[in-house]
């Protein structure tokens, strides 16, 4: 189960504002990859707090609520299919927690991340299944699992035949059956190779080198 141990050690060295950071979606076949970035208030405990992996959606539902009611601050952000094809999953996934981080209302001092690195110049710890052991890094699982299950609801009207709210996005029997029948569409991950293997059109090949990578802004701005 989770503790506070990481994020007491931080406060002992001088740090205020830890966040913690995951990712959702990171092995799905389509969609983004969603990250959460939470700091937590110690004076507003949140019972529960465990890696969303291991929460009924109904549990994930109530605790999230509570998180962002009794955060000191948080945040979600994404990285698209597109960013994951040219990229990536795993630049992909830290791009996603960066933009998180830097969308926090509060800035953060430093960072306790699921197994990985972000490209900020803040002092940081990688904890390997860090949702499992750190309660920031916990309640960050919980929502960017939450935020990634409600796109994908939302993205099942639009493409009903891939059963998106049920599988979400993974790939599961039905899901890949349904690839096999229909092919993908523009929202698939092109560089995984169930969806590669299983497209009926020439592939894209990726933006040209080099480009910087957009604000995520920038990426959904209206003229």
């Amino acid at each position: 189960m989770p503790t506070s141990r990481h994020e007491r050690a931080f406060r002992r060295a001088g740090y205020r504002a830890i966040a913690g950071l995951d990712e959702a979606g990171r092995g799905a076949l389509f969609g983004p990859v969603f990250a959460a970035a939470v700091i937590l208030d110690p004076e507003k405990p949140i019972r529960g707090l465990d890696d969303s992996k291991q929460l009924a959606p109904e549990r994930r539902e109530v605790l999230a609520h509570r998180i962002r009611e009794r955060a000191q601050s948080w945040a979600v952000a994404a990285a698209d299919a597109f960013e994951i094809d040219h990229w990536n999953i795993l630049q992909a996934a830290r791009l996603a927690m960066r933009r998180a981080v830097e969308k926090l209302p509060s800035p953060c001092d430093c960072l306790l991340v699921d197994a990985v690195r972000v490209d900020l110049p803040l002092p940081q710890k990688a904890l390997i299944h860090g949702d499992a052991l750190c309660f920031s890094i916990a309640a960050a699982s919980i929502l960017a699992k939450v935020a990634r299950d409600a796109a994908l609801q939302a993205w099942d009207a639009v493409f009903p035949e891939y059963r998106l709210k049920d599988n979400k996005g993974y790939g599961t029997p039905e899901h890949l059956a349904a690839l096999e029948r229909l092919g993908p569409t523009t929202l698939h991950r092109f560089s995984f190779e169930p969806v590669r293997n299983l497209s009926r059109y020439q592939l894209w090949t990726g933006y040209p080198i080099p480009l910087p990578v957009p604000e995520q802004g920038e990426l959904f701005a209206c003229p």
